[in-house]
């Protein structure tokens, strides 16, 4: 992975274009092989550009790799250029994967990331496990979330507590974090959310 982490981003998986994208330069090479063998020595030339064939195809599925990270997906790609393309997970709205018959057979599918307008629908076609790739790109967009309504709420109970006399600040903010995940969460609507942080300012 040639990207720079962000300040405590770290490495969640690792995905590359499925095996199978090596079948035909390996087949390639093994018949130029065998016709090199029967043709004679003029034939031993014969099997350099399969193999030069295979090599490079292998140093692109190598360089070709989709990272999932705590933060964003980062899509790399290119042997002899490097380029780079990432999707922060707050920007992402759907993730979709498709598999074949063949594909659910052998392990490989296409995944579709769709982001913001601006950024538009990337399309990661014959990777590895992709219902893999799949789930751990939304439970990471779940696990993002709730660490924002945390930060979140932490800020706004500092705050909060800045201004409040006679409690103690670690109190308020542990509250204010309950009461706000528990509005994330559903079980208090936004009125109750108010009114229960009014009252903790009043008091």
């Amino acid at each position: 992975m040639k990207t720079k982490l962000k300040k405590n981003e770290s490495v969640v998986m690792v995905i590359r274009p499925h095996w199978l994208i090596l079948v035909l330069p390996v087949t390639l090479t093994i018949a130029a092989i065998a016709a090199g063998v029967w043709i004679g020595s003029y034939g031993l030339l014969l099997p350099l550009i399969p193999l030069f064939y295979l090599a490079y195809t292998a140093a692109q599925r190598n360089n070709n790799i989709w990272v999932v990270t705590n933060l964003r997906v980062i899509d790399e790609f290119g042997f002899l250029s490097q380029n780079s393309k990432e999707s922060p997970l707050d920007k992402i709205n759907n993730v979709t994967y498709k598999q074949t018959i063949w594909g659910r057979i052998f392990g490989y599918g296409d995944v579709q990331i769709q982001t913001a307008a601006e950024i538009g629908s990337t399309v990661y076609h014959r990777v590895e496990r992709p219902k893999e790739l799949k789930d751990t790109i939304t439970r990471m967009q779940e696990e993002y979330k709730e660490s924002q309504i945390r930060s979140q709420a932490r800020e706004l109970a500092h705050a909060m507590a800045e201004n409040q006399k006679g409690h103690h600040r670690a109190d308020v903010a542990t509250e204010l974090e309950r009461l706000f995940e528990l509005k994330q969460k559903g079980i208090l609507t936004e009125e109750e959310f108010a009114a229960r942080k009014k009252k903790m300012l009043d008091i």
